[in-house]
């Protein structure tokens, strides 16, 4: 049901204001300032109609339902001018019976309310206490009230994006007709039996019987490559039936389970469930059955208080690497398959195993997670509470639980999501108190809290789903939340659960600023996209950092600030005479910052997964903030709209690489930790090499004995007091030199090669200006680029400006007069187009 048409429900406008609305609509909606040209659309009511034709005999079934997958949000529903329904949650999926009012040509109206205009009343309506926060920042340009409607939270704004509080309909439509039965709903969880070393399926479908008899039959449920075939005989009551089944996988039949990505494979089986019914009616489901049994281990840890919070995934424990992802687009029919794939795989290819699906966006839509199974990405599924306290008016329960049931339902068959989590950072704005609650108020609001997430949310996911561990909230302690009656004094706490952690003002160099946590849920730093990406919604008069532009763009309180200063800290800040050039410069500069912090934070919470130090650590997981950009604009994102790489996003292929040699200093002593993700033992030398910047040959290099790096792992590889290390490489000085190591076996690299900086790269000595230069050449789909430098040069930044693709590595510290790098395209390009956008950028060259 395609083509609706759609009008404004007000239409006060004077002629002048329908033109200019007319120009505007003609410009993309991330056009400069078109987030605030554009906010009268969400504050109109709409209407969306059509008339259509049923393609069938309708007076030939018993039953006839409109099926909506989604709406989004606030909407009456008119059917024939008959009213079937309401519809109060973007989450939900509706059904409506029109059997009665249905005929062979019909009409079908949605009139939607302004969500923001509804998320007002409900605030207002609701009288005996205040549920904040009640606006977003000003610095966001957002709509309020966000927390009473149940739709994508952030479409009223963040920090991070643009608010457009879209309504509409923004998934299918359909009309279905039937006889005697349907099945509505069909979903399975595979279930390990430890005492019977054997794998079971428990299988569940929600029939509607329209029979006035009861209907009888047989289910086949066969997955061939497990040899596995079942018969069952069932009889089907009128009404609403649950069919359970339990298929048993013979303990004989080897069964592949399902892996995260650089653990093992993605096995998944082909299944095939047939309904034989009375009447002559067969219904018949297939589906890809995937095997695999996911743990959150929370036990004392020796020599620490508190309690472990990590996965084991088949019996593994795994180290979750990745980062948070948000909705890809504002506007949801901009989110392609293409895109999907393109993002989730520039996940994997980045070294990734884990997303989290954060709590203020979107459960998404089922290819995303189809595509995870496929490529082996864990998914932490948030439910969509974030940054907020919520009413919990019986309504506004009603409608939770709805939703939280449909979308357990929905996704609940997927390997990929290997925890629930009630929300985004709810119990420590709770509990720390962001929103200047009265201590004697609070109770009220731990009430609601439990209320909702507990009461509610997790009653439904412990009824929905046995096959996965749930958690309240993130930030939370986990069991210890639990003991404290399901709010804790200090959710961030590093002795349990997970930990988000952020800090602008501090040294990102300095590892001990960072919290020695069980497991790093978020954590980032801000920069801004390419200006190849922000070229596309800007004019000339935005192109410099302190332009209106720049600012409006800006969400984050300070952000552009904060940028500048975290890079002045250790770079020379930009001072070209050219405005453009200083912009560019700037944005560059910001994206070597942000690489820089994350890749020091990720790195110490990499090597920190083995170690107790100061009664704290066994570090079991580091997501940072965030994968994916929703808008063109400065964010704490790796891949900007669209999915162009930043320079953090290469970085994550190095500092999330199964195999790793971290270096740090601790009182003047360098170290080396090799860090490893890998399930089985290696012998491997790692090499160590010190190179002045005034040279591409190095002053000295040194290579270890036979080390044996153990899987799952991180051990001190090498130390070295700093001054001992200057003395025997040739008198070098902090200033005037650096350290690069890597891991081999057999001259065969394991790793990628990894870097030290002695000092800050503004106090560098002998750092002189490098020349680099590039031969383009082509080999099938791939090209080639044979780099050759004159000199040392830091965070070589490789560009094709808008070409859509990615290079093997960027950003790199180049210490060899060549070196070769490849360029896979995502769309069909010729080496002239290539050449004609290429550029490189090094530190050098803004110094």
């Amino acid at each position: 049901m395609d083509q609706w048409k759609t009008e404004s429900c007000i239409n006060e406008s004077t002629e002048a204001q329908s033109k200019q609305k007319e120009q505007k609509s003609s410009e993309d909606s991330y056009y400069r300032f078109n987030d605030l040209n554009y906010r009268w659309i969400s504050l109109d009511n709409w209407t969306y109609s059509k008339e259509f034709k049923i393609p069938f005999e309708i007076s030939k079934w018993q039953k006839v339902n409109l099926i909506l997958e989604g709406v989004d949000t606030i909407s009456k529903i008119l059917f024939n001018e008959v009213t079937i329904g309401e519809t109060d949650n973007m989450f939900n999926r509706y059904s409506f019976d029109i059997t009665n009012v249905v005929r062979d040509v019909n009409s079908i109206e949605l009139r939607f309310q302004s969500a923001v205009l509804y998320a007002a009343q409900q605030s207002k309506a609701h009288t005996r206490y205040p549920v904040p926060p009640d606006c977003p920042p000003l610095v966001q340009k957002g709509e309020c009230h966000v927390n009473f409607v149940r739709k994508e939270q952030c479409s009223f704004s963040w920090d991070w994006g643009p608010s457009f509080p879209t309504q509409g309909i923004w998934k299918d439509v359909r009309i279905e007709a039937y006889n005697i039965c349907h099945l509505n709903d069909f979903t399975f969880s595979p279930i390990y039996d430890k005492s019977a070393q054997a794998w079971n399926l428990e299988i569940e479908a929600t029939f509607d019987v329209v029979s006035s008899k009861p209907v009888g039959g047989q289910v086949i449920v066969a997955i061939p490559k497990l040899q596995t075939q079942q018969m069952y005989n069932l009889e089907l009551q009128p009404g609403k039936r649950i069919v359970e089944l339990f298929l048993n996988i013979s303990k004989n039949i080897t069964v592949e389970t399902w892996w995260p990505h650089g653990h093992g494979n993605q096995t998944g089986y082909n299944m095939t469930i047939l309904f034989e019914l009375d009447g002559g009616l067969n219904i018949e489901k297939s589906a890809k059955v995937y095997f695999r049994t996911v743990e959150l281990i929370e036990e004392p840890i020796k020599g620490s208080p508190g309690l472990s919070f990590y996965f084991k995934i088949n019996g593994f424990p795994v180290f979750l690497k990745g980062s948070n992802w948000i909705p890809a687009d504002s506007f949801q029919d901009r989110v392609t398959s293409e895109l999907l794939r393109l993002l989730l795989q520039s996940v994997v290819d980045a070294n990734m195993n884990t997303l989290r699906v954060w709590g203020g966006g979107i459960y998404e839509q089922d290819e995303f997670y189809e595509l995870c199974d496929e490529l082996g990405i864990m998914v932490w599924q948030d439910f969509m509470f974030a940054c907020a306290l919520y009413p919990t008016d019986q309504g506004f329960l009603d409608s939770v639980r709805a939703e939280v049931a449909y979308q357990i339902k929905r996704l609940k068959s997927h390997p990929s999501i290997i925890i629930w989590s009630g929300n985004n950072e709810n119990e420590e704005a709770l509990m720390m108190n962001w929103y200047h609650i009265s201590i004697t108020d609070r109770p009220i609001y731990i009430k609601d809290y439990v209320t909702l997430y507990v009461k509610n949310i997790r009653e439904l996911v412990l009824a929905g789903d046995k096959s996965r561990p749930f958690i309240t909230s993130s930030p939370t302690n986990g069991a210890e939340t639990v003991a404290e009656g399901w709010v804790s004094q200090n959710p961030n706490s590093n002795y349990f659960g997970d930990v988000h952690f952020y800090d602008y003002i501090s040294d990102c160099w300095n590892w001990k600023v960072f919290p020695r946590a069980r497991f790093a849920s978020e954590y980032g730093y801000q920069s801004w996209p390419s200006f190849s990406t922000l070229e596309k919604v800007s004019s000339t008069e935005d192109w410099s950092f302190s332009s209106k532009f720049s600012l409006h763009r800006q969400h984050h309180e300070g952000g552009n600030k904060q940028m500048l200063y975290q890079a002045g800290l250790h770079f020379k800040l930009p001072e070209s005479t050219d405005p453009l050039r200083t912009f560019k410069d700037t944005i560059y500069l910001t994206q070597v910052m942000q690489a820089q912090c994350v890749k020091t934070e990720t790195e110490f919470y990499r090597r920190g997964r083995s170690e107790i130090v100061d009664q704290q650590g066994h570090t079991m997981g580091a997501l940072y903030w965030q994968l994916n950009d929703i808008w063109q604009a400065p964010s704490w994102a790796s891949l900007e709209y669209g999915g162009k790489w930043k320079m953090l996003h290469y970085f994550a292929q190095n500092f999330f690489a199964p195999l790793l040699p971290v270096g740090f200093e601790n009182e003047n002593t360098f170290y080396i930790y090799g860090v490893s993700d890998l399930h089985s033992d290696y012998s491997m030398t790692l090499t160590v090499r010190v190179h002045t910047w005034s040279s591409l040959e190095p002053v000295c290099s040194c290579v270890t004995e036979h080390l044996v790096m153990k899987g799952g792992e991180a051990v001190r590889l090498y130390e070295e007091p700093v001054s001992e290390l200057l003395r025997r490489c040739g008198n070098c000085t902090r200033e005037s030199c650096v350290v690069s190591f890597y891991l081999s076996a057999d001259h065969e690299l394991l790793s990628p090669t990894n870097y030290h900086f002695l000092s800050s790269l503004k106090e560098a000595l002998g750092l002189c200006k490098a020349q680099i230069t590039a031969i383009i050449s082509q080999q099938g789909d791939i090209f080639v680029f044979d780099l050759e430098t004159s000199a040392v040069a830091p965070f070589v930044w490789l560009d094709v400006g808008s070409i859509p693709g990615r290079f093997s590595d960027n950003g790199f510290l180049m210490t060899e007069k060549t070196r070769t790098i490849l360029f896979y395209p995502w769309e069909p390009t010729s080496k002239s187009e290539l050449e004609q956008s290429f550029h490189v950028t090094s530190l050098t060259d803004i110094y």
